[in-house]
């Protein structure tokens, strides 16, 4: 089993397939880093040499952000906007959708469980 980033990527899969199981890495980074390493895109983890482990490993350290760094920023992204008291902050704050999504109906995930209101109904 292959540690890449602090994650255990599954040994049967392909390795674009694999790569994608660390977080900040999609289809399109999987590739890349794929093509960057030269790892012919059939090929399987199990089937992968110890170097080109390493070189996969230090691709990943040198050129991306994932993982715990990737989480951090975000966080600390969001943070910021809430100290800043924008629009968008406020709305993360009070756990509303923040990309402008309709509330009178919807967004039952991000708003949680339906509270019942006495007196609402018409």
């Amino acid at each position: 089993m292959a540690r890449i980033a602090g994650v255990n990527i599954p040994t049967n899969k392909r390795v674009v397939i694999a790569l994608q199981y660390i977080h900040g890495i999609g289809a399109q980074k999987a590739t890349e880093i794929c093509e960057k390493v030269a790892i012919p895109a059939e090929r399987r983890v199990n089937q992968l040499t110890d170097a080109e482990v390493i070189q996969i490993r230090e691709t990943i350290d040198r050129d991306y952000i994932v993982e715990g760094d990737l989480r951090r920023e975000v966080t600390m992204n969001i943070k910021r906007l809430m100290d800043l008291g924008c629009y968008r902050g406020l709305r993360h704050r009070r756990g509303l959708p923040v990309h402008g999504q309709r509330t009178h109906t919807n967004a039952r995930t991000r708003k949680g469980k339906a509270k019942p209101i006495a007196g609402k109904k018409k």
